[in-house]
């Protein structure tokens, strides 16, 4: 049995009659009843009972009518499905991001994916480090990820997409806390709140303090950006976080930019040949999401893109 004859038989025994039936299916009626025999042989059934004037069902006919629609039903759903699911417009994907993008491109990239992607849902894995999403994007665990570069391993391609200055959060009653940037060496003798020493920013801090002529007195490591705002604003020391953190306003913290300091850029990355519909469709959001400098204080990806989609 085909879907094909399945048509041809629900539009006989919906019409109940053979010459309406082959005008809805734009055919000729001979051949319809060929079919329909067809069909009846192929089963080993009498599927309709035929007057001159009129179609009726018999109980095999009835009950292939009833079933036939909804087969027919679920063989036009799931051909729908796949075709949605081959053009990467439905699925799932799998996305860490860094902490600090939580309050920059983030809530940008989730709202303009519902948008334009209802059917792709985003299972989001927030307050990673550059190293967790490397690992997670080569065993699996991840299809993409908002990381910060660089990257070590040579499995991952990433496309840079903004750049932001970075900021120091100090205590609201800090003496620096003045409307005004304030020079790395002005911090030589603040206690500093840290990420982990595999973190980018970590690394990118310890290089300041150094070029500055001191070594950072790291008193606390956390592993979340909020947590981190939060003892600053305990007044458990500072830290020094790229401007996108601004969108959270937290009492007894204040921002202040830092001279001469290089901006941190933020990329979304992917396994090297991992390139599904999905993922691409989730790179196209991701790129319109940052064109206009999604992240406060930042600016959208430089005209030399580190590595782009091949």
């Amino acid at each position: 049995m085909e879907i094909r004859q399945l048509n041809y038989f629900i539009a006989v025994a919906e019409e109940r009659h053979f010459g309406r039936a082959a005008k809805r299916l734009h055919m000729a009626q001979p051949p319809l009843s060929q079919q329909i025999r067809q069909l009846e042989d192929q089963l080993g059934v009498q599927l309709l009972n035929r007057t001159t004037r009129r179609v009726d069902l018999t109980a095999a006919g009835q009950l292939l009518l009833d079933r036939g629609r909804q087969i027919v039903n679920d063989v036009e759903t799931l051909r729908a499905d796949v075709y949605q699911v081959g053009k990467g417009a439905t699925g799932v994907l799998r996305v860490g991001f860094s902490g600090s993008a939580t309050y920059g491109v983030m809530p940008r990239i989730a709202r303009l994916t519902k948008q334009v992607l209802p059917g792709l849902s985003l299972a989001l894995n927030g307050e990673m480090l550059t190293p967790s999403m490397e690992a997670g994007l080569r065993n699996g665990t991840l299809d993409a990820a908002l990381l910060r570069p660089p990257v070590a391993s040579e499995e991952i391609d990433y496309r840079v997409v903004t750049q932001e200055p970075l900021v120091v959060a100090l205590p609201s009653f800090s003496a620096l806390a003045v409307d005004r940037p304030v020079a790395m060496h002005e911090l030589q003798d603040q206690d500093f709140i840290a990420y982990a020493p595999e973190s980018v920013l970590n690394r990118i801090t310890s290089d300041l303090c150094r070029q500055a002529g001191f070594q950072p007195r790291i008193t606390q490591v956390v592993g979340e950006t909020s947590t981190m705002l939060a003892f600053v604003a305990a007044g458990g020391g500072i830290a020094v976080m790229p401007s996108s953190v601004r969108a959270f306003q937290l009492e007894g913290v204040a921002y202040r930019e830092i001279d001469n300091a290089p901006p941190v850029e933020l990329a979304v990355a992917w396994l090297r040949g991992h390139r599904s519909a999905l993922l691409q469709n989730f790179l196209d959001v991701v790129a319109t999401a940052t064109a206009d400098a999604a992240t406060p204080g930042g600016t959208p990806a430089p005209a030399d893109e580190r590595l782009l989609p091949s």
